[in-house]
């Protein structure tokens, strides 16, 4: 269709094809200077360094005849070579370095900057060391004439003073900003000497500070340039922090008001800032005589003459009430929270009075400082909900709490999206009155602020359900009853759009609605949704959020039928879908189960239909089913699971033998590895009534023998009592057993060897497949009394004392065994034949 248009629109005129000739003549022109900038082979040559050169030798060759973007990069590599070799590196590469920049360009400098920094951050040499070697070089680069480059040496200053001693600073710093700090000096070394004096004011004692410091303050406080004025205003906050409490109230509070006059705006602003975060260490008397008039005067001028501190006074607002709360009368209580009020609906029509005409004439800036006020009362409005008391909100603050909702701009709604959560917690159990409100954030229309809210919503929702002294568990969903239809809305949009994040999240915290609203609520309403999710999204991290939210779903609905519903879709829909994607995502459903519900659960619904995918036509769903079955394992206990226990056991058979899949085979025997050292719970109560059901039979049979055979004697007491305690040892149990425990064995050394030898697996494929079906014919005939083996008898179990725990012995221990085993039977066959013949003898005589 374009080209179409295209043509349709082309005028084959003769002006208009020499206007394209010319076009194309000065795209010509424009390509010839990138031609001509490729490096000529003069500049490769003197570019090219000798291979052989170590990297201290480069580094010095580099910086005295190399180009700038070489000379560059090795003051970027000097952190790798203090590392390296500190030693040449500060004899050879640092004074190379310190030649360099007092002609280098400012690419080189910043770069400088940021490596002496990493060097100290690294710490690859001492701090006596890097004070002698790198200190000069930084002080000498502090009054560059670019202002970026002077800022980055001194950041890197600043956190150097942090790590010097109190000597060194002295010396080399401290006595030469007396001299800095003159007004002889440029407005950069004076702006430079501010900030370094609000560093040292917290590395020395106050005595110290108030002698050699506090008077190069005043001076710069008194400075003829605004910018050092403003600078150092700024710095008198880390000043009164070093100086203590009553210097800061002589000499830093007549400072800050008489800046707090100051001609230009930049310094009042600065002062009042200052003011405010110094709050705390002022007395009442302080506050009432001196901070509260200059706040009184800075709020009237606000709005008239002085616009510039209108954001700034919005944004530190609370603070400001809160902090001077005791000092207020009435009336001061009163105008403040009007005046906060005024400030929340700055720029509104309706608020201020604008007509038509008069909104068309405010100016960009005008609106977009407006926008910036507005947003600052709503991150101030906890703090003012404590300023009016929480009692007092429906009849103070629900008003402006509505506008700030409900307010045009998105940066708004954000903010209050944000702070809902604390304004809930503030309100506690008067926390009803803002139901609606929360409802119009969930609908919102953009999603940036459904974000910022579902941050806290399982708070949230939990303070509007629980938090009002009424509610109760019948009445949670009452309490909210747009809540359901907000949520799903909240859900569609996500969906809808492209931040699959949101999404994300959003389906993470609903998670939280089965303590939220009834089962059946859920069920009809949000559980089907999250199937859905599952198997027509295509974001995978949204799939499994979806699923893990259903698996809490169906933990906590206690209605079978509908539980029962659930597990016959996950199923059918997932473990036995057409799509090989669905497939996966049951394997992933069936992990969280494991992880939310018991393992009795897993087994009964789960644990078949997992194993049903060793046949999957997809190699991606077998190897993903072989990354799970360790998990799978660990939900068995034995005796309760033996029968699931043999079915692991023939999948794992079924798949070292069939199959054909490089990837998924190499998975398959690193599992069989991992199975092999795994161990399995074995259930005590179950263990124990299947022993006493044992010792009832076993003494029913001994019963009946000791009869017989006290009936067919006729020797003494003495021989019968040794009769009665050699006959219940069992010998033709104890053979089969031995027999059951050596087949074993056997199959357990085969499998073992088929998991560990792969490079056998196609020769002996065949040997292989008719070993299975031996295997699985034996399987039919060994009853419920045995338990198959394992790779090196990994599933064979033995109790371990008091533990309740299944061990798994080794092939060389389990042949011990055997042999041991094999030793003892022989010895009780001969202890009864001499028995039997003793017997005999004493007979016939």
């Amino acid at each position: 269709m374009h080209p179409i248009i295209f043509f349709s629109k082309m005028d084959f005129s003769q002006s208009n094809l020499f206007g394209y000739i010319e076009d194309l003549q000065e795209l010509t022109i424009i390509e010839r200077p990138v031609r001509r900038s490729l490096k000529t082979p003069e500049e490769i040559e003197r570019l090219t360094v000798d291979e052989e050169l170590s990297d201290i030798e480069r580094a010095v060759y580099l910086l005295s005849s190399g180009q700038d973007i070489q000379g560059t990069s090795v003051v970027a590599n000097l952190p790798v070579l203090m590392r390296q070799n500190p030693a040449e590196t500060l004899r050879r590469v640092l004074p190379k370095i310190r030649e360099v920049l007092h002609v280098a360009g400012v690419e080189m400098q910043l770069t400088a900057a940021v490596s002496f920094l990493t060097v100290l951050q690294e710490e690859s040499v001492s701090i006596h060391t890097y004070s002698h070697s790198f200190l000069h070089i930084i002080l000498q680069n502090l009054e560059h004439r670019d202002a970026g480059v002077s800022n980055a040496w001194l950041e890197t200053l600043l956190a150097v003073i942090e790590a010097l001693p109190k000597e060194t600073i002295r010396h080399e710093i401290l006595n030469p900003l007396v001299s800095k700090a003159q007004l002889s000096q440029t407005l950069q070394s004076r702006l430079v000497s501010c900030k370094i004096m609000g560093k040292l004011a917290n590395k020395f004692e106050a005595h110290i500070i108030k002698r050699e410091i506090l008077p190069l303050v005043k001076s710069l406080c008194h400075d003829v340039e605004y910018e050092v004025r403003t600078c150092m205003c700024r710095q008198l906050e880390h000043i009164a922090q070093g100086i203590g409490t009553e210097l800061t109230k002589t000499v830093v509070l007549p400072e800050l008001v008489e800046l707090a006059r100051d001609e230009g705006s930049s310094v009042r602003l600065a002062a009042f800032e200052t003011l405010v975060n110094l709050l705390d260490m002022f007395d009442a008397d302080d506050r009432s005589q001196t901070v509260l008039p200059l706040v009184k005067s800075f709020c009237e001028k606000s709005f008239k003459a002085d616009e510039s501190i209108l954001v700034s006074l919005s944004f530190h607002l609370g603070k400001l009430c809160n902090g001077l709360y005791g000092i207020f009368t009435p009336e001061q209580h009163l105008r403040f929270l009007e005046f906060y009020k005024k400030l929340s609906t700055l720029g509104l029509q309706q608020e201020n009075g604008h007509n038509d005409n008069q909104l068309q004439l405010q100016t960009l800036e005008q609106e977009k400082k407006y926008i910036s006020v507005r947003k600052n009362c709503a991150y101030n409005f906890p703090a003012m909900i404590v300023f009016v008391d929480p009692k007092n909100f429906h009849l103070e603050l629900y008003s402006i709490f509505f506008c700030l909702c409900h307010d045009p701009e998105v940066p708004v709604r954000y903010t209050m999206a944000i702070s809902f959560y604390e304004v809930a917690k503030l309100l506690n159990s008067g926390v009803y009155t803002i139901h609606k409100e929360l409802v119009t954030l969930l609908q919102d229309e953009s999603l940036e602020v459904l974000d910022a809210l579902v941050g806290h919503l399982p708070e949230i929702l939990e303070l509007m359900t629980n938090g009002g002294e009424n509610s109760g568990s019948e009445s949670k969903l009452l309490s909210i009853p747009d809540l359901i239809p907000a949520l799903t809305t909240a859900e569609q949009r996500a969906a809808t759009s492209l931040k699959w994040r949101t999404h994300e999240k959003l389906l993470q915290k609903y998670a939280c609605l089965p303590h939220i609203i009834s089962s059946d609520q859920i069920y009809y309403r949000f559980l089907h949704r999250m199937l859905t999710i599952i198997l027509t999204n295509n974001v995978l991290p949204v799939q499994k959020a979806a699923a893990r939210t259903l698996c809490v779903y169906l933990r906590y609905n206690r209605k079978q039928e509908q539980r029962h519903e659930v597990i016959q879709k996950l199923i059918e829909q997932l473990g036995q879908g057409k799509s090989y994607w669905n497939r996966l995502r049951f394997l992933d459903t069936c992990e969280f189960i494991m992880e939310l519900f018991s393992k009795s659960f897993f087994c009964k619904y789960f644990f078949l239909p997992v194993l049903e995918l060793t046949h999957d036509p997809v190699a991606n769903v077998r190897m993903k089913l072989c990354y799970l079955l360790p998990k799978v394992k660990s939900t068995l206990k034995i005796p309760t699971d033996k029968h699931l226990l043999q079915q692991l056991e023939l999948c794992i058979r079924k798949l070292l033998c069939q199959e054909k899949d490089k990837d998924v085979l190499t998975i398959v025997k690193r599992t069989v590895l991992e199975l092999d050292r795994m161990e399995i719970s074995v259930d005590v109560e179950q263990l124990e009534k299947e022993k006493q059901q044992n010792e009832g039979r076993s003494t029913n049979v001994n019963d009946k023998i000791f009869e017989k055979k006290r009936r067919d004697s006729k020797t003494s007491s003495v021989l019968a009592k040794s009769i009665t305690l050699s006959v219940p040892v069992n010998s033709s149990g104890t053979s089969a057993g031995k027999e059951d425990k050596k087949s074993k064995l056997v199959r357990s050394q085969s499998f073992s060897a088929q998991a560990l030898h792969p490079k056998y697996s196609n020769i002996d494929k065949c040997s292989n497949r008719s070993s299975a079906t031996g295997y699985t014919s034996s399987v039919s005939g060994m009853g419920k009394g045995c338990m198959l083996s394992f790779s090196d008898d990994s599933f064979r179990t033995h109790s371990t004392g008091n533990s309740g725990n299944a061990a798994f012995p080794s092939s060389s221990s389990s042949r011990n065994l055997f042999n041991s085993a094999d030793q003892k039977s022989n010895g009780n066959k001969e202890t009864q034949s001499r028995k039997m013949s003793i017997k005999n003898r004493k007979s016939n005589s």
